[in-house]
């Protein structure tokens, strides 16, 4: 590739982890405003605290669902066509949530909760998205930095839970559903951003620089051209990529390199400890008498773990490797759960440093596997391979969710972290795994 066109992926590189950034931001705030608040809605509306942690597992099954179905899409028409719409799909369930609300409606909340996943889903795709153009000596920490902007968002969300209050009480609405109200239009100033500033798409131009350069290869006197402004406004059709071959099916993908089953595993019991518990601290901290506020700033340094430590995190992934910062997360969350346990109902230290742990743990654990899952994936099959990594996170953390409810309402939160424990020590495992079955990454942009 001329010099030229490597400056031009390079800053095209840039550009959109930029925008991904400023995307991740907004929509951050439209998913994590409501995390407080959810599970107290469900439990006023069905009367049942057994029942409060239904709304997040079926908002996690919607983001599971979510991110297959926007997998495909992107696989046949790039990054931003995928992301607007999971962030629009989105902020209609943060609608019908409000709605849901107001007309007294478990059913409909329900409902909402499912397509506000969707915006779990963006979130979640707009990471890997962040490596189509990165080398693989900075694609952790590429991916890492989308990761890390989630924290703008997520940290002030929760904290708007009491003036979401006060907005709900003004237009006359329940208290429980203004943050939905004020995350709704969260993730359409996300879906604005996307639709205007990620042009061109980075997954499409990362096909046709793919195909320029394996014509170059094979007719060296013919040097092909692909410039981002001519792959704008490229699509996909049928099973064929932009690259030129055949999208193959992940379960061969998966045949072959057995560490992507071992990363997407450690990225599934990562997810499920931390949605599991961090679902039922509201309660938890309820029962004891703590205030909105107080449970909103845990919430909130529990997503401070999550995301601003991200950048670290990633240069670590690309230093020391991926497996081992995959391991590492492991034994991070299987700290923060012995706290957790050890936590008494309402406020205390073990709770507050329990959930920052229990981000951070997760942080690590999903940068790290993420990463893996990126570059060990063939270009003409990385959504889809993408989208089962998610699909199955997603299905592992509303397992980890739906059961956290019975086991709360029957045995105690310190029970809910000891059967936590048992995903960590699937992170340590995956580990374990990925590290005998490593194989090269995916190379880079020719130039």
């Amino acid at each position: 590739m001329p010099a030229g066109q490597g400056a031009d992926h390079r800053w095209l590189q840039r550009r959109t982890v930029h925008s991904l950034v400023a995307s991740q931001a907004v929509g951050a705030l439209g998913i994590t405003i409501g995390i407080a608040t959810a599970s107290l809605l469900a439990r006023d509306l069905s009367g049942s605290e057994e029942l409060a942690g239904l709304a997040q597992t079926t908002q996690v099954l919607g983001a599971a669902v979510g991110s297959w179905v926007l997998a495909r899409l992107m696989g046949r028409r790039g990054r931003r066509v995928g992301l607007v719409t999971g962030y629009l799909v989105g902020a209609s369930g943060a609608a019908l949530a409000v709605v849901a609300g107001v007309v007294d409606s478990m059913a409909l909340l329900l409902v909402g909760a499912c397509l506000l996943g969707a915006t779990s889903s963006a979130n979640y795709a707009a990471r890997y998205a962040a490596t189509d153009l990165a080398t693989p000596q900075t694609r952790g920490r590429a991916l890492s930095t989308v990761v890390w902007a989630t924290t703008i968002g997520a940290v002030v969300g929760p904290n708007l839970t009491g003036p979401s209050g006060d907005l709900a009480r003004a237009l006359d609405i329940p208290k429980l559903t203004g943050p939905f109200a004020l995350g709704a239009l969260g993730m359409v100033a996300a879906a604005v951003v996307v639709a205007v500033r990620l042009r061109p798409d980075p997954l499409l131009v990362a096909r046709a620089a793919a195909a320029a350069e394996e014509g170059r290869q094979q007719s060296p006197d013919v040097e092909p051209v692909e410039t981002p402004e001519r792959v704008s406004t490229s699509s996909t059709s049928g099973h064929r990529s932009t690259s030129g071959k055949v999208r193959r099916p992940v379960r061969e993908v998966l045949r072959e390199r057995p560490a992507i089953v071992a990363a997407i595993a450690g990225l599934a019991a990562a997810h499920a400890v931390m949605i599991s518990v961090m679902v039922m601290t509201p309660l938890h901290m309820e029962h004891g008498g703590t205030d909105l506020e107080i449970i909103g700033f845990v919430i909130s340094l529990h997503v401070l773990g999550m995301f601003a430590f991200a950048p670290v995190v990633g240069i670590a992934a690309d230093r020391l490797g991926r497996v081992t910062v995959l391991a590492l997360g492991g034994g991070v969350l299987l700290v923060s759960l012995l706290l957790c346990a050890r936590a008494p109902e309402g406020s205390s230290p073990e709770i507050f440093v329990g959930l920052f742990l229990l981000g951070l743990g997760w942080s690590m654990s999903t940068v790290a596997a993420s990463t893996m899952v990126a570059e060990l994936a063939p270009l003409e099959s990385v959504t889809d391979v993408q989208g089962m990594a998610d699909l199955t996170m997603g299905l592992a953390a509303a397992l980890g969710s739906a059961g956290s409810g019975l086991i709360v309402g029957e045995m105690g939160f310190p029970t809910l972290a000891g059967f936590a424990s048992i995903f960590a020590c699937g992170v340590l495992a995956a580990a374990t795994l990925a590290r005998r079955a490593q194989v090269s990454p995916r190379a880079s942009l020719p130039g």
